[in-house]
């Protein structure tokens, strides 16, 4: 039987975005205390190339360790297979009597991310096998890079880790600094990181603005046909279709058909952004 070398471990979700990015570097040069043990990255493989090329230069640095683990391609478990399990993502419908819904049911984040990162702690931090129990007495501090003007999605992890997660103590040290979206940015820029920090994101996630389409569009030929692809395939899942046809854009329009400098919202985005790693 394995067992844990300590009884407390330090690890960052690292999305690789501008939030979790700015978290990493802090901890890096000792600007939060105590240092991380370790980040973890869940990879869908799917994310903008830029994603990896920030990532690899993050790794380049030579800071705290950073785990690149996933649970495979994610578009290639968007249909169901008999004896695979798949998942849905959330898109936007275009309901058989021509109105439009809001997006739906959402299965990426959770076997993505949530769970890909819990496997890593379990595996490969603490070196348990699966099914085997959680040694008593081990907690992790898992630290989130999610800014002030985000604070609201912190909400549902607490939660998640008192119902489900007692093992976990959840940080925020970006809303405990008071740091906004724009306050990272501008950290980033002094730091300083010699190129433009993405978005994390997959190149097909329903929850681009206008401005992230347009920029995957323009920079990004292998990503903006990978979401094309993506789109036609969901289209062809009946289990999906049952309701409606769903949609990656709000406007439920085909994405090679937005002009996405002229879009004009049928309804406001929401804030349904993904919860725990996606995007910060």
């Amino acid at each position: 039987m394995t067992s844990p070398t300590s009884t407390t471990y330090h690890i960052l979700n690292l999305g690789a975005g501008v939030q979790s990015t700015t978290l990493y570097l802090m901890f890096m040069r000792g600007e939060i205390q105590p240092h991380i043990d370790y980040a973890i990255f869940a990879d869908t493989q799917e994310e903008p190339q830029a994603v990896y090329r920030h990532l690899a230069w993050l790794q380049s640095l030579g800071g705290p360790p950073i785990l690149v683990r996933t649970a495979g391609k994610l578009g290639d478990n968007l249909t169901p297979v008999k004896g695979k399990r798949w998942t849905f993502l959330p898109n936007f419908m275009r309901m058989p009597d021509g109105s439009l819904s809001r997006a739906g049911r959402r299965g990426c984040t959770s076997t993505f991310k949530v769970e890909v990162v819990q496997r890593a702690i379990r595996e490969d931090v603490l070196g348990l096998r699966r099914g085997q129990r959680w040694p008593l007495g081990v907690v992790i501090h898992g630290y989130y890079g999610i800014s002030l003007d985000e604070a609201r999605r912190s909400t549902s992890i607490r939660e998640r880790c008192k119902t489900s997660r007692a093992w976990e103590t959840p940080h925020f040290p970006l809303i405990d600094k008071f740091m906004t979206r724009a306050d990272c940015t501008r950290w980033l820029q002094a730091f300083p990181v010699p190129h433009v920090v993405p978005k994390s994101a997959c190149t097909f996630c329903p929850f681009h603005d206008d401005r992230a389409w347009e920029t995957l569009k323009e920079t990004d030929p292998e990503g903006w046909a990978r979401a094309i692809q993506i789109e036609r395939l969901v289209q062809g899942n009946g289990l999906q279709t049952r309701m409606g046809i769903p949609y990656l854009h709000r406007s439920c329009k085909p994405l090679a058909e937005i002009d996405f400098r002229r879009v004009e919202p049928t309804f406001p985005l929401f804030a349904l952004e993904c919860e725990g790693m996606c995007g910060v």
